[in-house]
């Protein structure tokens, strides 16, 4: 059986739970969830890494590169922080996996500030520790996605 790489039904029933009717239930996916031009940011990147990433498709594109690189075993209960601004939520959870070139375990925390506008994802800002992603991963978490 081969490996199977991000859980991303996992990571949006997650986020489904975790936001409720800020976030359309109805979308099929992660990348669904996210508005046309939605932007995901990636703060603590390596120094030659993907740091932002502009619009629905492209975000698919970048996701897809992590195919047959990580698997992500299991997700935390997330820790949901709410803000004075409706529309944003901050999440802490962590994940269980590892990098399937390497072998070595991705066990991640992450903080993500997320925004969101009529049902969809604005904007979700992804900090996590690259240096756990570098040790699990490698190369494939440089620019342009993994490789």
């Amino acid at each position: 059986m081969a490996e199977k790489a991000i859980n991303l039904s996992s990571f949006s029933d997650m986020l489904k739970g975790a936001l409720g009717s800020l976030v359309d239930q109805e979308a099929d996916g992660f990348v669904e969830m996210m508005a046309p031009d939605g932007v995901m940011e990636f703060p603590y990147a390596p120094p030659d890494g993907t740091t932002r990433v502009e619009g629905r498709e492209a975000l698919a594109a970048y996701l897809d590169g992590f195919r047959g690189v990580m698997a992500i075993d299991s997700l935390t209960e997330p820790t949901v922080h709410l803000t004075q601004n409706p529309n944003v939520a901050i999440l802490e959870f962590g994940c269980i996996g590892r990098g399937l070139k390497t072998g070595q375990p991705y066990n991640q925390r992450y903080i993500s500030v997320i925004t969101l506008k009529d049902g969809k994802i604005a904007r979700y800002v992804d900090y996590w520790n690259p240096l756990v992603g570098l040790a699990a991963l490698g190369d494939a978490l440089l620019q342009d996605g993994p490789k």
